[in-house]
């Protein structure tokens, strides 16, 4: 159960990473597995660490990059310490 905790909770921690590089890569958003990661990210980022209303908010220049980086990279550095947390805890 523990390792079953802790894989979902990096695999949240994965979209999250993969959808701010393809932010930060300007990457087709119409191509199907761009939009899947995307959409999966802005699923795990449970609107606390949301590109539009997170934590940080950017302004200016490149501030859609900016917001996704950082609050998506706080969002997958939170979901992999609850992970780990997790992971102590349910561990015998």
């Amino acid at each position: 159960m523990a390792q079953l905790l802790w894989l979902v909770c990096a695999f949240a921690a994965l979209l999250l990473a993969v959808g701010a590089l393809l932010i930060a890569l300007d990457a087709n958003q119409k191509n199907d597995l761009v939009d899947f990661v995307l959409r999966g990210a802005d699923f795990v980022d449970l609107g606390v660490f949301s590109r539009q209303d997170g934590i940080k908010q950017f302004r200016g220049q490149g501030a859609e990059v900016k917001n996704a980086l950082f609050n998506w990279g706080l969002g997958a550095i939170a979901w992999l310490v609850v992970g780990r947390v997790l992971d102590r805890i349910v561990k015998p």
